[in-house]
């Protein structure tokens, strides 16, 4: 063992060694209880940022635990290779996206592993890869078959600059997420996936995942959002047919002073042919986005389209309008409004001077002032002719009772969740495995065809999709009748690959089939580790995905992962690292100053993983300070115990005296911590934090003897052990200075000694009067007269009660006595 620590030399030399002897390979065992550890793949971007250093280094701290517990354990990783990023390099850069993303996935890896990461790389994959791709293109021809996907015309939002459809989410104030171009509406053909099948059991089975964050399962419960609420049927004067909304305040029906539907209605469009300022109107709609937080803060506009609809019950005509905020996907869209019961349709009136007419009363002297908002709370119906006296919950059932018997209203249940938009005009994703053919329609690629290969020799000029202008890749022949057809052109959404990733892993290296019975060994992930970011729309999908995959007869689980942990952003001067702020921290130059183990280190010491994290300087160095010292104790021990005397006497626990019993007292105080702290608490800042009590204590404890050498070796010992996970190169090299010749990563963590814990005497503190005088030390099985009597015969506590009556003793066994005197 050397003097000076020399973290890049030792961290390369563990490294080859962990690769060399593949110890991270994973394999079946049913003699062993698994762990499958996964934390959420990268975006193979370049390079790795600080937020992956902190997500992954989480992952691999659980991982390297549970290894130490016994466990089986499986941590793969791979690259979430698809998607936009890719394009916009191939266009900045000038190279191709495949080439772009095989070069950063080479950089990206060797970061990985010169971070330490304890992955089985023989799992790696990527999503980009045919042989990946291929089989979600099977299993989503397996869907279609059943029914579960379905191509329709739908508005979407569309982004003219890249040529694409956007996702709710990924439109941010009316503009694009990625190019801050103004988003429109446009009807655009797309496939889609029947994840409303499946909203019952997705919503239902949350309440199952006791290991999730309450906050993760609160956001899913709101996006699947299913309410009970009545369909009601208005007329339209001078036609047959129906006007149908959908409301879940039904007992505010005698309030309704106008309809209002989407700007793709059929009455909508009627309108615009006949009138030019409705046709204007649509127009401009057309470039509003469709995310709804957008709709909730944008400006509530409309138009009346001369059209009449009429009341249900009162048979009285209200003006139907055109309005922006009304959506077609939702409902048949339309909704009736109530302006004095609804704050938004409240708005609308206001603005455009509509009735405003109140049918519910307050109940519990809340405040209602129509003049200044709508009073939104549930009350009692008056001027609600037959229903007047009701209560909102007595008239949910009457009312719904009687638009029944009318055949004019029902009840239902609704969810928010809309089907999943699938189809994306862009290029670097996979392709939809659908060939269209003008006599069979749309046709399923047969499963001997596939995967269909998205070519990667192409010139990508940043406009539209390269593969709609090649039809060496679109011209096909229908798998039906023989007859010339062409090639769905459009790709998937890049949250289909990262769906079902986690499954994969567990059967990597097959080519006949998408899983095998390994997943059923491995699944469900145990711990799977990733940003709050994700809570909704990745969690999501990769739950319907995993449902669709038991489904067909590939899993056994319902759910994909039994605990989840979101970690927080890793920040710098209270914003969060981004190149645009110019205020981010090159992990590879941490790395080359101080080492991997520093990085750990500080990662998992700043903050508890949940919260974010702020950048220091100082804690790094703080960190790196830290583990020199660390080296340093053991170097001494080393050269002076162990190299000098060639080891260290057997410790025997019955002949320790007092101080050595303290010391060992404290080793096995911090075992018990930080097994807690690691391995249920997830709180690794308090982990470390109570290692770091345990050396300066070992600092403390300078006894040069036979039984005071083992004590200090076995605090040694455990020192090294319970940061073996967080920096594991380090402690590889003390292990072996300690005259271990045994594996640390196989080493079991170690056990708590509950008899070092036994304390053979007490320390009491007492007041007199309530305030403290003294300490004293008794045996620790003292009876209460006895803890009496040396608290009132403590030299101490007789300068307080010297001439003075004592008036009563108040003892609380193993803490205080309190002496009352006048």
């Amino acid at each position: 063992m050397e003097s000076e620590y020399k973290p890049e030399q030792i961290e390369l030399e563990i490294q080859q060694h962990w690769e060399d002897n593949k110890l991270f390979k994973a394999d079946e065992d049913s003699n062993k209880e698994k762990y499958y550890c996964l934390s959420m793949f990268p975006y193979p971007s370049g390079r790795l940022h600080m937020g992956h250093v902190r997500n992954y280094t989480i992952g691999d701290v659980i991982s390297r635990y549970q290894r130490m517990l016994g466990k089986n354990v499986l941590q793969p990783m791979g690259w979430d290779a698809f998607g936009l990023p890719a394009e916009n390099a191939a266009i900045k850069n000038n190279v191709p996206p495949a080439k772009w993303t095989r070069e950063n996935i080479d950089y990206m890896r060797a970061q990985l592993k010169r971070l330490g990461f304890g992955y089985d790389w023989d799992r790696e994959l990527a999503t980009c890869d045919p042989g990946y791709y291929r089989w979600e293109q099977w299993l989503f021809t397996r869907l279609y078959e059943k029914g579960l996907v379905y191509k329709k015309t739908a508005a979407v939002n569309w982004c003219p600059n890249d040529l694409t459809v956007l996702a709710n989410e990924q439109v941010i104030d009316g503009k694009c997420w990625r190019c801050d171009t103004d988003v429109e509406k446009k009807d655009v053909p797309q496939w889609f996936m029947k994840i409303t099948d499946y909203a019952d059991e997705l919503l239902d089975e949350l309440d199952k995942l006791d290991g999730w964050p309450d906050q993760v399962r609160t956001m899913q419960r709101n996006w699947i959002g299913r309410s009970q609420g009545v369909e009601i049927s208005f007329g339209i004067d001078g036609r047959n047919e129906k006007l149908k909304v959908f409301t879940t305040r039904p007992d505010t029906l005698m309030g309704v002073t106008y309809v209002a539907v989407a700007a793709e209605h059929a009455l909508a469009t009627e309108a615009a042919k006949k009138y030019k300022n409705v046709a204007a109107f649509i127009k401009e709609c057309a470039k509003t986005d469709t995310a709804e937080a957008s709709m909730e803060t944008m400006e509530k506009k409309g138009i009346d389209t001369g059209l009449k609809a009429i009341h249900p019950v009162t048979g009285d005509h209200v003006p139907v309008f055109i309005a922006n905020f009304v959506l077609m996907g939702y409902g048949e869209g339309a909704v009736m409004a109530v302006p004095a019961h609804d704050q938004r349709d409240w708005e609308f009136a206001t603005k455009y001077g509509l009735p405003i007419r109140q049918v519910i009363t307050p109940v519990n002297d809340e405040e209602c002032n129509l003049n200044k908002e709508a009073f939104v709370l549930k009350g009692r119906l008056f001027n609600s002719e037959m229903f007047d006296g009701l209560t909102s919950e007595q008239a949910f059932d009457h009312i719904a009772d009687y638009l029944g018997r009318k055949d004019q209203g029902e009840k239902r249940t609704t969810y928010r969740l809309r089907d999943w938009g699938v189809s994306r005009q862009r290029y670097w994703g996979t392709p939809i495995p659908i060939i269209n053919c003008n006599k069979c329609g749309e046709v399923a690629v047969p499963e001997k065809d596939l995967p269909v290969v998205l070519p990667v020799d192409i010139e990508f000029e940043g406009v539209g999709s390269p593969i709609k202008k090649m039809p060496e890749f679109y011209e096909t022949t229908c798998p039906k009748c023989g007859g010339d057809a062409t090639r769905e052109t459009d790709t998937f959404d890049t949250f289909m690959e990262s769906s079902w990733y986690y499954a994969r892993y567990a059967s990597a290296g097959n080519d006949e089939a998408m899983l095998d019975e390994r997943a059923n060994y491995w699944l469900p992930v145990d711990q799977y580790v990733g940003g709050i970011e994700h809570a909704i729309l990745h969690l999501l999908y990769a739950r319907f995905f995993n449902k669709l995959m038991r489904d067909v007869g590939l899993t056994t689980n319902d759910e994909p992962f039994e605990n989840l942990l979101t970690q927080g952003m890793v920040l710098k001067d209270g914003a969060k690292m981004s190149k645009s702020k110019g205020n981010t921290v090159d992990p590879q130059g941490l790395i080359d100053q101080y080492g991997a183990d520093t990085a750990r280190l500080f990662m998992m010491f700043a903050s508890p993983p949940e919260q974010s994290l702020e950048w220091s300087d100082a804690g790094v160095e703080g960190a790196y300070r830290f583990l020199k010292r660390l080296w340093h104790q053991v170097y001494e021990f080393h050269v002076i115990y162990i190299r000098k005397d060639g080891n260290v006497v057997a410790l025997d626990i019955n002949s320790l005296n007092e101080s050595q019993k303290a010391m060992r007292r404290k080793t096995h105080e911090t075992i018990a911590k930080v097994s807690d702290d690691i391995g249920r608490r997830y709180t690794f800042n308090t982990a470390i934090a109570a290692v770091m009590e345990l050396m300066n204590a070992l600092v403390k404890f300078n006894d040069g003897s036979a039984q005071g050498r083992a004590v200090t070796k076995e605090s040694l010992q455990a020192v090294v052990l319970l940061l073996s996970p967080i920096v594991p190169h380090i402690t590889h090299e003390l292990w072996e200075a300690l005259g271990e010749n045994s594996s640390l990563i196989d080493h079991a963590w170690p056990k708590v000694d509950e008899s070092a814990l036994v304390k053979d005497s007490l320390q009491i503190i007492v007041q007199v009067n309530g305030k403290l005088r003294s300490r004293i030390e008794v045996p620790a099985n003292a009876s209460k007269d006895e803890i009496e009597a040396a608290a009132i015969n403590d030299e101490n506590v007789k300068r307080f009660t010297d001439d003075k009556q004592v008036v009563k003793v108040i003892v609380v066994p193993g803490k205080l006595v309190n002496i009352v005197v006048r």
